[in-house]
């Protein structure tokens, strides 16, 4: 079982990026706000966009989490752009493919995403995980994040409602 290495991921990584994603939606769909059909269907292009923003550094960022060659965990970090809201930032598109979990890759990608974000000059950085998610959440409370409410009914999967808990981690 090779180390796991985590790394800034770029436009040549788009595709090996794409299909973890598509992954992870299509294996985990209670677990993400977007939906593998929608992301299959026409979420190249816009995702594109983050990658190219991410490359260029401007206040965006996506870590892939390598076993050797093979991508096997992915995170997104954006930060908010106004004047009001710019000393946040969000975690989004967490996944670990379920045979590299328990390595190290979620903590690593997570600290991956804080440390961008304190680059960045950030205080806080929120994210959401679906209420019942358990391994997630305390992934999450392991870095420090706190839950500081919930959105009742956030999603809509398979004919059934997910909360959805709302957390922050506090930077400075």
């Amino acid at each position: 079982m090779s180390m796991i290495a985590i790394r800034p991921l770029g436009l040549g990584d788009f595709e090996a990026w794409r299909d973890l994603r598509l992954r992870a939606l299509r294996d985990h769909p209670d677990a993400f706000g977007s939906s593998y059909e929608d992301e299959a269907a026409n979420g190249s292009a816009a995702r594109r966009g983050r990658f190219e923003a991410s490359a260029r550094g401007e206040g965006s960022a996506i870590f892939g989490a390598y076993s050797g060659e093979d991508l096997v965990g992915i995170a997104g970090v954006l930060r908010s752009d106004g004047r009001k809201d710019g000393h946040r930032a969000t975690v989004w598109g967490m996944y670990v493919a379920p045979e590299a979990r328990g390595r190290g890759a979620g903590g690593a990608l997570v600290a991956a995403s804080l440390d961008a974000a304190r680059t960045w000059g950030c205080g806080q950085v929120h994210l959401t995980v679906v209420a019942g998610n358990g391994s997630a959440e305390r992934l999450y409370r392991r870095a420090g994040f706190e839950a500081y409410g919930v959105d009742p009914r956030a999603l809509h999967v398979a004919g059934r409602y997910l909360d959805e808990l709302l957390m922050v981690r506090f930077l400075a």
